[in-house]
């Protein structure tokens, strides 16, 4: 919210920001021009509360809104009930949010655009007797994935038969508690893929551009923690080969506003997963590398404008990292809401921090637990690194635990500084396996195990 803030003041525009009672001391509600409580603490309740939110927009006059990263985001139903009321969605239209949504739809959809697919079963999996099936023909091991989901919700690995069963049951569990919807699906498991995304946005007027791609390969449990751009792992016509792709088939979809496709990457073959259809938390690194303001692009875009440059125009110069700091122990993960009880980001050339922290602050326990963003821009990936380290050594944040002292390891192990990591990685660096000896080659059972 506070970085959708900044691009509208940059731009002259008067903002509104929502809140919960939770967030009534929030940052982003001290900086917008006014703020609206639309409920209590639970979510259900205020962030998706769809008639609360097009009642405050009613009241204070405003004519666009921007759902942010989170919640709202991708939901074709409130994009449509915003544009039924006259208002803007900032966003791309409705059916593509719909489209993209649907993670089966969005297979079918890339294969006709033109996009690489892991194999994966043909639809759903109504059944267990089609999961074996669709396992069998596929090979071991696969991947049980929520149709509606996101954010490794409703996934489960199977490295053997046996497993298929306890792993169908658990996944529909998870996708129908999580979504509301039970539906999976079921593909195979790549073994030591990098993940790889590449950033899309365009206009109503047929223009369309990527802005390269960035490396979101240190993840745990799914969830990112450390994404960098442009990512080590690709060669320049591996690049280019897959921003070529994507332009093609986001013309063929006649997509606008900004985007991101993912893909897994193993032995230099790319494999599209899902497609985002909204501002990615990691834009950040995206900007720093291309000197373009991704939201203020957002919200031209949204009413009307072209884009401001065209492809040729987008130049790539340095190398960006991003951490994500969340209110989390860093070894055990486990939540850590609060009192605030000091705060001091770090500063320097190429040091951005976006974080709704303070002295005082109360981390609230209701939403995700991501607190600031660290992002950092070098000349090369080297001069990135080095600054890195020194700015995290600078970040004080005092009363409750956060990851810092995760990312400090990080950017001292010579596996992250060589770039020589994938999304299997981290998780075995937590485990224990932090020997730089280690033989990154395991078996199937040991690599089932971590």
């Amino acid at each position: 919210a506070l970085r959708i803030l900044r691009a509208c003041q940059e731009m002259g525009l008067k903002t509104v920001a929502v809140h919960s009672t939770a967030d009534a001391d929030a940052m982003h509600v001290r900086l917008a021009d006014e703020s609206v409580c639309i409920g209590p603490p639970p979510s259900k309740q205020s962030y998706l509360n769809v008639a609360a939110l097009i009642s405050a927009m009613e009241i204070t006059g405003a004519d666009a809104l921007h759902p942010g990263v989170g919640f709202l985001s991708e939901n074709a139903s409130f994009a449509q009930v915003v544009e039924e009321h006259g208002l803007v969605f900032i966003g791309p239209k409705p059916e593509h949010i719909a489209l993209m949504g649907d993670k089966i739809q969005a297979k079918k959809t890339a294969w006709d655009i033109g996009l690489p697919l892991t194999p994966g079963s043909e639809g759903a999996l109504e059944s267990l007797e089609r999961a074996k099936a669709a396992a069998k023909e596929i090979g071991y091991p696969v991947l049980i994935k929520a149709a509606n989901g996101g954010g490794g919700k409703g996934m489960q690995v199977v490295w053997e038969p046996g497993k298929l069963e306890e792993a169908y049951t658990m996944a529909r569990t998870e996708a129908q508690a999580s979504f509301g919807n039970d539906t999976v699906y079921l593909e195979r498991y790549l073994k030591s893929p990098r993940h790889i995304e590449v950033q899309i946005l365009g206009d109503h007027h047929g223009n369309i551009v990527h802005l390269g791609e960035r490396d979101c390969s240190i993840q745990r449990r799914h969830q990112k923690v450390w994404e960098e751009a442009p990512s080590p792992g690709l060669t320049p016509q591996l690049r280019d080969q897959l921003g070529e792709l994507c332009l093609s088939a986001m013309k063929k979809l006649g997509y606008w506003s900004v985007g991101t496709l993912e893909f897994l990457l193993e032995e230099g073959k790319f494999y599209f997963i899902e497609m985002n259809t909204r501002l990615q938390v990691e834009h950040p690194i995206t900007e720093m590398v291309t000197g373009i303001d991704l939201v203020q692009e957002q919200i031209r875009v949204a009413a009307g404008l072209p884009l401001s440059f065209q492809q040729k125009d987008i130049v790539w110069q340095g190398h960006a990292i991003e951490c994500r700091i969340n209110a989390e122990h860093p070894q055990t993960f486990l939540p850590s809401p609060g009192l605030v009880t000091s705060y001091l980001p770090p500063g320097g050339l190429h040091v951005r921090v976006d974080s709704p922290l303070y002295s005082g602050y109360k981390v609230p326990p209701y939403y995700d637990s991501l607190v600031s963003k660290l992002v950092v821009y070098g000349h090369n990936r080297s001069a990135c690194l080095a600054r890195l380290q020194r700015a995290l050594k600078e970040y004080v944040i005092t009363g409750v635990e956060t990851l810092l002292p995760l990312h400090l390891r990080l950017v001292n192990t010579p596996s992250i500084l060589q770039g020589d990591y994938d999304i299997r990685w981290l998780e075995t660096f937590l485990a224990g396996n932090q020997e730089e000896g280690l033989e990154h080659e395991r078996s199937d059972t040991d690599t089932g195990a971590h």
